[in-house]
């Protein structure tokens, strides 16, 4: 076991369990639902956190952790309307024959405040839900960005459209500025309390 490991919070299963992405092998881990060391009932999905984790049983228990980042995940299905710098990055995607597109967002100053992703849905609906369980990890994304912006907290909004066409992924540069405060209005997703933040 390695001390200090760097997870990914993919989502909180109740107050005492967690679903994790390990940062280097992209390995999904469930805890246990009790016997925790440290508390872990106020992350949140996207949080990136340093853990010890105790394997001496079948599911893991957190040792210690510190968080990192406060990133926050936010995921909504059905969303109307769509903002339009999505539709048409998806727009364009369909004309080039493009199963994906992305570009970045600009506020009214014409300031960059955002990238955003379009990725064709599938007939299943799956991309969804496997951005939401972690299976196509957003990490890829997020990381990019912060080569090019540096490391700081990010709000991640997974969006799907009603008509389930496409997916949406917005990573808002600033966490708490007036862009992801808009998503979150637009598509009445409250920002949580973070007492750990």
């Amino acid at each position: 076991m390695e001390d200090g490991q760097s997870y990914r919070v993919l989502a909180t299963l109740s107050d005492q369990e967690l679903r994790l992405l390990d940062r280097e092998t992209h390995e999904q881990i469930v805890t246990a639902s009790d016997g925790h060391d440290a508390p872990i009932a106020d992350l949140h999905p996207g949080y990136c956190i340093d853990a010890d984790l105790d394997w001496s049983t079948t599911e893991p228990t957190v040792r210690t952790l510190s968080v990192l980042r406060e990133t926050l995940y936010t995921f909504v299905d059905h969303i109307e309307p769509v903002f339009e710098a999505a539709q048409q990055a998806w727009q364009n995607a369909r004309a080039a024959g493009d199963s994906m597109n992305s570009r970045v967002t600009r506020n009214t100053d014409n300031e960059v405040n955002g990238v955003l992703y379009v990725f064709a849905e599938d007939d299943e609906g799956e991309v969804f839900e496997l951005f939401r369980n972690g299976s196509r990890p957003l990490d890829p994304l997020v990381d990019k960005v912060n080569e090019q912006e540096g490391d700081a907290p990010r709000e991640v909004f997974v969006l799907r459209p009603a008509n389930e066409e496409f997916v949406i992924v917005t990573i808002a540069l600033k966490k708490g500025g007036q862009f992801a405060e808009t998503l979150r209005e637009t598509y009445d997703c409250p920002r949580p309390s973070e007492p750990l933040a």
